[in-house]
């Protein structure tokens, strides 16, 4: 049996559950083409393929933050509601999959996966 300390920090999981994203009765994502990727000490986040999501509703904001295990993230916002999604452009070479991907703040958005 492995122990925590041995575990990957980060472990991806494609799959093809539908996740859709909603503020209010707005749609912003939906797509049956996630990466659910589980970082320790973190609740499991859907990394969502930019075609599946509404590009147009979202707006650049000025956050960047930086992950020692992904790399440098760039944030969006829809409309009042300020980084409720962020992207990895050009993540660390092992997280290469979640590259363009946005994954967006469970606080801040409504997020259903499969048949939760």
């Amino acid at each position: 049996m492995a122990t925590a300390s041995s575990e990957p920090c980060i472990i991806l999981h494609p799959h093809d559950r539908r996740v859709q994203v909603r503020i209010g009765d707005r749609l912003l994502a939906d797509t049956t083409r996630a990466v659910e990727l589980r970082e320790r000490g973190y609740p499991p986040r859907q990394y969502l393929p930019r075609d599946d999501v509404r590009m147009d509703l979202l707006t650049h904001s000025e956050t960047v933050t930086h992950c020692p295990f992904k790399g440098d993230a760039t944030y969006f916002s829809f409309g009042d509601h300020t980084d409720v999604a962020w992207s990895y452009e050009r993540p660390l070479e092992e997280m290469a999959v979640i590259a363009g991907r946005l994954a967006f703040d469970d606080e801040k958005v409504e997020q259903r996966v499969g048949g939760e």
